[in-house]
C-alpha cells in the first residue's frame, strides 16, 4: 500500500508543476476589424504562448458571408488566403502552420482540394485531418482549421 501512496503523491506533485507553468502562459482572444464587424460568436483566432489556433476558416470574402465564386476551387483559394491574412496578423505564416484539419461538404472534391492546398505548401506540407461533413456554414464546399506558431524563423 505504500508504493500506491507514493505514485499518488508523485502524481499530484507532478500536476501541480503543470498547473503552475501553465498559469503563467499568456492567452489572447483575436479577431481583426473585419471579423469584429461580422459579430461572430467565436474568436479568429486564440494565442496560447508560441501557439496560434485559427477557428475553421470558410471561402468567404473578407469582411462579408459571401462565399467565393467557382465552387471547391475558388473557396479553396479564398480559404487558404483567409488564413494567410490571419497568420500574417498575427506575427506567422504559412509555413509556421503545423497541423490542419479539413472538413468537406463532398470527399468527391478531394483531388481539387489537393490540387490547389498543395501549392500553399511548397516546402514541408503541415500535419493534416481530412473528413467529409455535411451542414458546413454557409453551405461551404470546404472549411479549413489550421494551428501554427508565431514569432520568429
Amino acid at each position: 500500500m505504500p508504493s500506491v501512496q507514493r505514485l499518488l503523491a508523485t502524481a499530484l506533485v507532478c500536476i501541480s508543476f503543470v498547473t503552475s507553468a501553465w498559469a503563467d502562459v499568456d492567452v489572447a482572444y483575436l479577431a481583426s476589424e473585419r471579423a469584429k464587424s461580422l459579430n461572430l460568436p467565436f474568436s479568429e483566432a486564440v494565442r496560447v504562448g508560441n501557439m496560434l489556433y485559427l477557428s475553421g476558416q470558410l471561402g468567404n470574402l473578407p469582411g462579408t458571408m459571401d462565399l467565393a465564386a467557382g465552387g471547391i476551387e475558388g473557396q479553396t483559394r479564398q480559404v487558404m488566403t483567409n488564413i494567410q491574412r490571419i497568420l500574417e496578423a498575427n506575427n506567422s505564416a504559412l509555413d509556421r502552420i503545423v497541423k490542419c484539419t479539413v472538413m468537406m461538404a463532398d470527399m468527391a472534391e478531394w483531388p481539387k482540394l489537393n490540387e490547389i492546398y498543395v501549392t500553399y505548401f511548397p516546402g514541408p506540407k503541415p500535419a493534416r485531418s481530412a473528413f467529409g461533413a455535411t451542414g458546413l456554414a454557409l453551405d461551404a464546399r470546404v472549411e479549413i482549421e489550421c494551428w501554427a506558431t508565431v514569432g520568429g524563423h
